[in-house]
């Protein structure tokens, strides 16, 4: 029969955590659109297991970093920007692997790894469980990109 109503291996109904509360695919939190600190930690809260850490470090290095950082959680991500110029960065939840998108990540030296012709200026990293995560260089990108004008949709 088709998989649609399937449990996931977590024998919990597709679509939500154990909680209860609402994902999307690959265990992606569903937040509603949202500005500000809370719609982030939210998000951050609902992140599945070993992610949610990572989630809470990320946006943490960020905050150390740029002081005045405005968050909100678009497109159930979270966003961070500087000043009023748009956007720097994102994460976004997979079933495998955190996706950490710089959006102007062509101007970041060194260059992010992921890319290809199509994603324009964005850059980013997959930060899969057992990864390890090279903070000076993470904390480099996102100084140079907190430094240029933001992506604004």
């Amino acid at each position: 029969m088709g998989g649609r109503n399937r449990p996931a291996k977590d024998n919990q109904p597709r679509g939500h955590q154990g909680d209860g509360e609402r994902t999307l695919s690959g265990g992606n939190p569903q937040v509603p659109k949202g500005d500000g600190e809370a719609p982030v930690q939210e998000y951050i809260s609902r992140m599945p297991g070993w992610k949610r850490d990572l989630g809470a470090r990320i946006d943490a290095m960020i905050t150390r970093l740029v002081p005045e950082v405005r968050k909100a959680v678009r497109w159930n991500s979270p966003f961070y920007g500087a000043g009023a110029d748009g956007w720097f960065v994102s994460f976004h939840v997979f079933t495998h692997y955190v996706k950490v998108t710089f959006f102007k990540g062509l101007a970041l030296d060194p260059l992010p790894p992921g890319g290809t012709e199509r994603s324009g200026e964005a850059r980013w990293i997959d930060i899969r469980e057992n990864d390890p995560i090279d903070d000076d260089l993470m904390e480099s990108w996102i100084r140079q990109a907190a430094g240029l004008p933001g992506w604004s949709p």
